[in-house]
């Protein structure tokens, strides 16, 4: 069901114009019109859903198999020589849409200037993994 208010949603019913590059019956793919490196795109389903965390498996599965194929058309086309295939889930991790996206970013080596960096001295947060992992597997062990 679309949100009036959701600009994804608009765009999927057309009333705001996008630069598609794929359409099915349940996914489109458009290029971001915030381009960080050229080619950009955003893959989304159809139908509204706040984020990938609460989105129907079936509709995840799909939005992720156009991103694959995203990313492989602007390796082929755009020469790109990688690809980052990201979502931002709720605010805190960034995501500035409440739509389910999938942003997928070719990358051009150090010319692109785009940095996507992993935090290094993360022992130094003192982090017991075993027993981090043990209470992570109980709630997902829960979930079966």
């Amino acid at each position: 069901m679309a949100k009036m208010n959701c600009i994804f949603c608009q765009i999927v019913a057309g009333e705001i114009p996008a630069h598609r590059i794929y359409e099915d019956d349940q996914v489109i793919a458009f290029l971001d019109i915030q381009q960080t490196t050229k080619g950009h795109t955003l893959v989304i389903p159809k139908i509204h859903s706040d984020h990938l965390l609460n989105t129907p498996k079936a509709i995840l599965h799909r939005v992720m198999s156009v991103a694959q194929r995203v990313g492989q058309a602007q390796i082929q086309t755009l020469d790109a020589k990688g690809v980052n295939i990201l979502s931002n889930v709720l605010k805190a991790a960034g995501q500035s849409i409440m739509h389910f996206h999938v942003h997928v970013i070719p990358r051009y080596m150090s010319s692109d200037r785009l940095k996507i960096e992993m935090l290094s001295g993360q022992s130094d947060l003192l982090l017991n993994l075993p027993i981090l992992a043990k209470s992570l597997k109980a709630t997902l062990d829960d979930e079966q």
